[in-house]
């Protein structure tokens, strides 16, 4: 009878320990740090809906409501504010000293990189955000075939199958989209391909450990390469800009300023997606990324009353659904 006595007792004495060791799990949990934890993890993540849904919003009523027709000169005031803001938070002198090599391969990207951004704002002139943004959804099949076609990296049939909702969810999408203008949705999809080329490049061009940027030093290394490339391209696509922009700003003197927070976003789009990606896993960086899409084209709706159709938004839903399933298909091939 002892004996079995001083059993339970033994038996006992690990789950006691299994619960204590959970009631410390969850007073962990529950402490004011781990609360202030999430709370700046919640602040980083409405920065970053903030900022990108912002700046899309005002390329959007800038270039098409508002009547400024320079894209080209506002992504050039969008880079200059990215160029001086990343030399601000961290002066050349502090950065690492980098080789020839290598700042050649990164002016190479700032020039892709430039190239997509001038035709995503370019067909904001055209097309609706929410149509804009369902183009843009396609990013992973331009990687994907990029990704083949320049490096000859293969994927597993399954990521590739994982491809077939995303095409077709567009193609459902253009069907269905009232306010659809060719030479826009062209724009669009070079823009999105010239999106996915700067990612295949990056992980080509910068592929040792050494050569490494994190997105906001290789951001200030690529915005000023852009700044040399669009000052020349808009005196000579937009030669009178400036002349415009001086009427403007004296008809409405909030133009400078919604010029100036315009630019500004385009720098805090960068750095609060920097700090979304430092301080959350891959998964939720995905889940986030897919749902702000989503709230971006509600919103655009909302503000803009673009028309919108049932076959527009299940086309959406499609390529939103087939981006999921590409990710899970990617994590699992891994």
């Amino acid at each position: 009878m002892g004996q079995q006595q001083q059993q339970e007792n033994l038996t006992l004495l690990p789950m006691s320990s299994s619960s204590a060791a959970a009631a410390a799990d969850a007073a962990a949990a529950s402490s004011p740090a781990a609360s202030a934890g999430r709370l700046f993890t919640a602040g980083l993540v409405a920065s970053w809906y903030a900022s990108n849904i912002g700046v899309l919003l005002l390329n959007k009523f800038l270039l098409s409501t508002y009547g400024f027709r320079y894209p080209v000169f506002l992504t050039a005031c969008h880079m200059s504010a990215c160029a001086l803001l990343s030399y601000a938070a961290a002066p050349r002198a502090a950065r690492p000293r980098r080789s020839r090599g290598q700042l050649a391969r990164v002016a190479l990207l700032g020039a892709v990189f430039c190239a997509s951004v001038v035709a995503g704002n370019v067909s904001l002139r055209y097309l609706p955000v929410s149509f804009n943004q369902a183009v843009g959804a396609t990013t992973p099949f331009f990687t994907a075939v990029l990704a083949y076609a320049v490096a000859a990296r293969r994927e597993a049939c399954a990521t590739y199958a994982a491809l077939i909702p995303v095409v077709a969810g567009v193609v459902i999408a253009t069907g269905g989209e009232p306010s659809f203008h060719l030479f826009g949705f062209i724009v669009c999809v070079g823009a999105t391909a010239a999106r996915a080329l700067k990612t295949v490049l990056q992980g080509i061009l910068l592929s040792s450990e050494e050569e490494k940027l994190n997105p906001m030093e290789l951001l200030g290394y690529m915005a000023p390469v852009a700044v040399v490339l669009l000052i020349p391209a808009t005196f000579i696509m937009e030669r009178n800009v400036l002349t415009m922009v001086t009427a403007l700003a004296r008809e409405d003197p909030s133009f400078i300023w919604i010029l100036l927070c315009n630019s500004s976003l385009a720098y805090f789009v960068n750095l609060t997606n920097f700090l979304v990606t430092k301080h959350t896993s891959p998964l939720t960086l995905q889940v986030l990324g897919n749902a702000k899409g989503a709230v971006a084209v509600v919103v655009s709706i909302l503000i803009f009353r673009n028309p919108v159709t049932f076959m527009g938004m299940l086309g959406y839903g499609i390529t939103v659904a087939g981006v999921v399933l590409y990710g899970e298909a990617k994590k699992r091939s891994k």
